[in-house]
């Protein structure tokens, strides 16, 4: 049988394996579970990742801390700023009872990161990116960071039942940008109310702070990621997107004669080939050199003549020049292959978008819809 010692060096070469498998876990869980048979039965789970953390040092607890959000590296700091003098026997039970709960044959543990490597081995990316985006629900490395990322009319529908008092609180907390879209969405006598709370408010006790975090998280957060996140409309809209026109047509007729509010809201939300004239000069010279060369006089035979002018005059002479006379050359042109290349030249600009190569818009104000 090993040594105690030979137990702590053998952890020392698990490291970078064990920092791999405590990303994504929480601290209180990851930590305090892998010590609870430790020596000492008071300690917190916070202490005992303290004592840990310790004596891992910067070399091998580094990814350790990277995975920790903020509220659990001031939680930690805490426990161990009133560690004081650690006896040599804890730390070695607390090191040998980590590596021996990480390292013992069968042991697993389940986080979003070995969720979604599993998912991968069976699914496609697409797939995978959906299911894990339901899953972790908003991004954020803190509540109020997921909160910031929650849909407005989402978070008003539910803060709007609150307190008027929590609601401050809560708006307090995340970015102002999102805090003025919730109030603009919440009824006006209660936007008013929390206004004037949120002017009168001081210093939040942590302790309040705390209960409305624990109820934001097992009363939203938890419902949040077992529904559907997106708008209806923005599904139908992307649905809308691939329909050829005379289809679009047909059913947005139909819509508008029973539902007109829902057409004017997926009108809104389509982006639409005409919509490419939004695009600024360098975007859409962007475009240009990314479109296959054969799609682009095919889409302009059924472009309007702004749009088309506005394609040629971010072209240079000749290449607008060569594009004129393809389209001359063609002759008659069926308006599916127009639809198609249309289509084409939309969902190319949006692959664009998505990777940060060009920023596509619904309109040049502040009413902006970026893919």
């Amino acid at each position: 049988m090993r040594s105690e010692a030979a137990e702590i060096e053998a952890l020392k070469e698990l490291v970078p394996e064990l920092s791999e498998k405590l990303v994504g876990t929480g601290l209180a869980t990851a930590l305090d579970g892998a010590a609870q048979h430790v020596q000492s039965e008071n300690m917190s789970g916070p202490e005992r990742a303290a004592v840990l953390l310790l004596s891992l040092g910067q070399k091998h607890g580094d990814k350790i801390w990277n995975a920790l959000t903020e509220d659990e590296i001031k939680e930690v700091s805490i426990a161990m700023a009133g560690l004081g003098q650690i006896t040599v026997e804890l730390v070695e039970g607390l090191l040998v009872e980590f590596a021996g709960k990480m390292s013992a044959a069968g042991a697993l543990m389940g986080t979003y990161d070995s969720t979604e490597r599993l998912l991968a081995q069976f699914l496609d990316s697409d797939k995978v990116s959906r299911i894990m985006e339901e899953v972790r629900g908003p991004a954020g490395r803190n509540m109020w960071e997921k909160l910031s990322n929650v849909q407005h009319g989402v978070l008003a529908a539910y803060l709007k039942n609150e307190y008027p008092q929590t609601i401050s609180v809560v708006l307090s907390k995340i970015d102002p940008e999102n805090a003025a879209a919730v109030l603009g969405i919440l009824p006006e006598d209660l936007a008013l109310e929390v206004i004037q709370r949120m002017l009168k408010m001081g210093s939040v006790q942590k302790d309040i702070l705390d209960k409305v975090e624990q109820t934001l998280r097992t009363e939203f957060m938890s419902n949040l990621a077992k529904t559907t996140q997106r708008d209806s409309h923005e599904s139908m809209a992307e649905i809308f997107n691939y329909f050829d026109r005379q289809t679009e047509s047909r059913f947005m007729t139909n819509l508008e004669e029973n539902d007109r509010e829902a057409a004017e809201r997926i009108k809104t939300l389509m982006f639409t080939f005409e919509d490419l004239g939004k695009l600024d000069a360098a975007s859409i010279q962007t475009l240009l050199r990314k479109v296959e060369k054969d799609r682009l006089p095919l889409a302009m035979k059924g472009a309007s003549d702004t749009l088309r002018d506005f394609f040629l005059q971010n072209m240079s002479e000749r290449a607008g020049k060569m594009l004129r006379e393809d389209m001359d050359v063609m002759g008659p042109v069926r308006l599916k292959e127009v639809d198609e290349a249309q289509m084409h030249m939309v969902n190319t600009a949006k692959d664009l978008a998505a990777s940060g190569e060009i920023m596509m818009t619904k309109s040049r104000g502040d009413d902006e819809l970026v893919y």
